[in-house]
């Protein structure tokens, strides 16, 4: 068999291969895990994405906010050039240190404010791996061993506090209590431990506490579960009742952290500190895989000593070079007040055509992370149609449509958007 050549004729992208080859290719090859709206992205660029005839769409999902900073962020592009032609960007083993390491979670430990200040207010610091799930998975060897260590549950009776319609990841332990059903039928035994209460309900969990409860592992706002905000004084009372029974707080940001409701950290929108916080996503800008678990400097070094935990790539010095220069673009561009200042706009807009809208149910928001709940429940069928309009969206929970843009959207940009909503809300 000849195979395609790279680039043999002028296209936009890596491949001269078209769309229909590679929809067969990737029905014949690969696992079919995701429901795919027909598109197939040669380029991204700022808040846009293209296809193989350079037709643009406005992403509005800026892959769940991994591109909280724009696609190809020039001033990320190159750190990550300058890394790889400058020759170090390439994976090294943990046994020896690298300056990338060190200068990235110096930067990110300090950028969040000091977690669990009941334990010290010695700073923060920073365990490093790849995909967002692997740092759900330390922050839940964290909570576990603080149960063990500090609380003196018995080694394998720690129980941690979920919530309905909770999304922390794919991997056997986040699907164990994940109360999605697709997520984790056939995949059984599942990992024991955890206790599931009602999203927002601050009485169940005063229930569900009891002496083998460790911690609490919670999103602040809902994103796969259904853009939900929790009730107001929800995070305050999770904060109260963790200090009341010693249990170990860890808030999971990584789709609604670093800037993407409008403010640094969603735990700011109530004035709580976790003692723990799981980052990924935008902290690398969309290039690089990188995730972390961040907590108060002693509890990180109660738990994690060598050999406790690892991971090859998990800090290599490229993702690092790339997370610098992602913290430093949010910081810089301030993008945590423009997703304030632009969300406000674009919610306001949304609303607009809510009132007027047979179809809408509900537009729940904070900054640049919107959910329209449509009341037929098929908020695919929506998002389909945007997509013919040139604009991709997804779904939340099947009955909202998921509305989160790169935060660099300028105001043309979010008018564009706003007539496409108009065309397919308004009858």
């Amino acid at each position: 068999m000849t195979e395609l050549k790279i680039k043999e004729r002028e296209m936009i992208g890596f491949s001269n291969v078209t769309d229909d080859e590679l929809l067969n290719y990737m029905a014949a090859y690969s696992a079919s895990h995701y429901e795919r709206l027909r598109l197939v992205v040669r380029k991204t660029e700022g808040a846009w994405l293209y296809d193989e005839n350079g037709k643009k769409y406005l992403d509005c999902l800026a892959a769940y906010s991994a591109a909280n900073q724009g696609h190809h962020h020039p001033r990320i592009v190159k750190a990550v050039t300058d890394a790889l032609t400058g020759g170090y960007g390439s994976v090294v083993s943990n046994v020896v240190y690298t300056d990338a390491l060190g200068l990235f979670v110096k930067k990110l430990s300090n950028l969040v404010p000091q977690l669990g200040p009941r334990f010290g207010k010695n700073g923060n610091k920073t365990l490093l791996k790849n995909g967002g799930v692997e740092s759900v998975e330390t922050a839940i060897k964290m909570i576990r061993f603080y149960g063990w260590k500090s609380k003196g549950i018995e080694d394998g009776n720690q129980e941690i506090i979920v919530f309905s319609n909770n999304f922390h990841g794919r991997m056997i332990t986040e699907v164990s209590f994940a109360t999605t059903k697709k997520y984790k039928e056939g995949f059984g035994p599942l990992t024991p431990g955890f206790v599931t209460v009602e999203y927002g309900d601050l009485e169940a969990v005063k229930k569900a506490i009891n002496k083998n409860t460790c911690g609490i592992l919670v999103e602040p706002m809902q994103g796969e579960g259904g853009m939900y905000i929790p009730p107001d004084g929800f995070l305050k009372g999770l904060r109260e009742l963790a200090d009341k029974h010693d249990l170990f707080l860890v808030f999971d940001e990584i789709q609604v952290g670093l800037g993407r409701t409008g403010k640094m950290f969603c735990f700011e929108h109530e004035n709580v500190v976790p003692d723990g916080i799981v980052l990924g996503k935008a902290i690398s800008g969309g290039l690089v895989p990188l995730s972390a678990f961040v907590t108060n400097s002693e509890m990180m070094d109660l738990a994690f000593r060598p050999g406790a935990e690892g991971s090859t790539y998990g800090g290599y010095p490229l993702a690092c070079v790339a997370g610098c220069a992602a913290v430093d673009v949010i910081v810089d561009e301030k993008l945590p007040q423009r997703a304030a200042e632009k969300g406000a706009i674009l919610k306001k807009k949304i609303e607009g055509i809510a009132a007027r809208s047979t179809h809408v149910k509900e537009v729940r928001s904070r900054g640049l992370f919107i959910g329209i709940e449509v009341k037929n429940g098929d908020a695919m069928k929506y998002c389909r149609q945007l997509l013919e309009l040139g604009v991709l969206a997804n779904d939340s929970h099947g009955h909202t449509i998921r509305i989160s843009p790169p935060l660099i959207i300028t105001d043309d940009e979010i008018d564009y958007l706003v007539e496409r909503l108009e065309k397919i809300l308004i009858d």
